[in-house]
């Protein structure tokens, strides 16, 4: 483990991950989950009856977070590779005599540190799940507000055709309504490990299964059929819905950051004193979208780690399992820190539908080229149609253009081009659509 107060963290930590789940993520929380799980061992070995009762009193006695030094025992941990051998070692002084014997009884390391990881990732999850519901209803919110309101639809990074900014809406509200179950169900699998040295539960004898059920049952996490040692599925579970809730934010504030760039200029971020530049007085910087960005960015790299990490030998890894520890933790990080952001970045948008319609109508009806073409279709086959239009979007005005078109008159007036040029008659299904996402996320709530 690292001490928790290195120059990098104080400095940097705070712009990628947020309060309430870092706190569930720092040392002393990691500390406070290993003896969880030694305090739940000897619960269920007294419970399954291998261990002693008034010996596991006295160790659950001892499992207290404020005697002991996470940066001692990091310090000592790398003499071992792992933090768990020198706490078992403190924590058997602290007991009694009579009760040594029994502390971290039937277990290996990686029992006692995988459990304690499951259980901060699940304590963890309480403020992370938080975060990304406020950003689902901020989502939401902008929707329902924006069902109708008309803006540039883009593609390729060129404007393409008319849509709704309540339709962009939905799709960032849809993106975390299903990052938000995916890492629902991955973080409820989250099992406790228990396997003994090489997976067999020997200690235990017979008692063995009885001993991991009520182990699991005591830290509220799910049973393993077996130990998972060197497999490692649940862990990339997690990282899949992480790395996905990553990715949802990110989509959301990448399109935030095109949006509020100067010359498109449809939302700006919220929030006073936000988005400051050191040297430029004028600047108001999408500071949010631009973190959540970062994070993204560094998601994909630490779910690749842990997917490499996870081809394991054997019964017990030699080196990929410690290298899952710390950008599992980092994944939690920056998803918490992105899903916050992602709340606020929502809640505080500048929506600007009058810029919207501006930049709609800057290219003299020619994202509606489709819909003349599509109008003119039955009459001249969908080929020839899409060329006449073709060959007017050339043209400086690309309305006196298509009236000018004697072909074009002879089927359309000006009246039906102008209904084909208005870009609210081109929005297809786009209310429905909205109306769904909102529908989905009533019941996701």
């Amino acid at each position: 483990m690292r001490p928790s107060s290195s120059p990098s963290e104080a400095l940097l930590r705070g712009l990628s991950g947020t309060p309430d789940v870092d706190a569930e993520l720092g040392d002393h929380a990691l500390l406070r989950a290993l003896l969880d799980a030694e305090a739940a061992l000897a619960r269920a070995g007294a419970e399954a009856g291998p261990v002693p009762a008034p010996a596991a009193d006295e160790i659950v006695g001892q499992c207290r977070v404020e005697r002991y030094d996470p940066a001692a025992l990091g310090a000592a941990a790398e003499a071992a590779g792992n933090p768990v051998v020198p706490l078992v070692r403190e924590l058997t002084a602290a007991v009694a005599e009579p009760a040594r014997p029994w502390v971290h009884y039937g277990a290996t390391s990686q029992d006692i540190l995988d459990t304690a990881l499951s259980l901060v990732v699940v304590r963890a999850a309480g403020p992370l799940g938080r975060h990304v519901a406020d950003a689902a209803d901020a989502a939401a919110r902008l929707a329902r507000t924006h069902r109708d309101t008309l803006m540039v639809a883009r593609t390729l990074g060129q404007q393409a055709a008319p849509t709704t900014f309540g339709l962009k809406a939905a799709g960032w509200l849809v993106g975390l309504v299903d990052a938000q179950a995916r890492l629902t169900r991955a973080v409820g699998a989250m099992p406790a490990q228990l396997g003994g040295a090489v997976g067999t539960l020997a200690a235990y004898a017979s008692a063995g299964p009885a001993v991991v059920e009520r182990y699991a049952a005591h830290l509220g996490l799910a049973a393993s059929p077996l130990p998972w040692h060197t497999r490692r599925q649940p862990l990339l579970d997690l990282a899949s819905a992480l790395g996905g809730l990553l990715a949802a934010t990110g989509k959301v504030a990448l399109d935030v950051g095109l949006l509020a760039q100067t010359e498109v200029g449809e939302v700006a971020e919220g929030g006073d004193g936000r988005g400051g530049s050191s040297a430029m007085p004028h600047k108001r910087n999408p500071v949010d979208s631009v973190l959540v960005t970062a994070a993204a960015r560094r998601g994909p790299g630490l779910v690749g780690t842990l997917y490499t990490a996870a081809g394991q030998e054997h019964e017990r890894a030699t080196g990929g399992w410690h290298a899952e520890w710390e950008p599992l933790l980092d994944l939690v990080r920056l998803a918490g820190g992105a899903a916050a952001r992602t709340a606020r970045m929502l809640t505080d948008l500048d929506v600007r539908p009058q810029r919207m319609r501006a930049n709609l109508d800057a290219t003299g009806g020619l994202l509606l080229a489709e819909a003349v073409a599509a109008r003119l279709a039955p009459a001249l086959g969908r080929v020839a149609a899409h060329d006449l239009v073709r060959r007017a979007a050339a043209e400086p005005d690309f309305r006196a253009a298509l009236l000018a078109d004697g072909e074009l008159r002879a089927h359309l007036s000006a009246a039906d081009v102008d209904a084909a040029l208005d870009p609210a008659g081109w929005l297809g299904s786009a209310g429905h659509l909205v109306d769904r996402a909102l529908d989905l996320h009533r019941e996701s709530s």
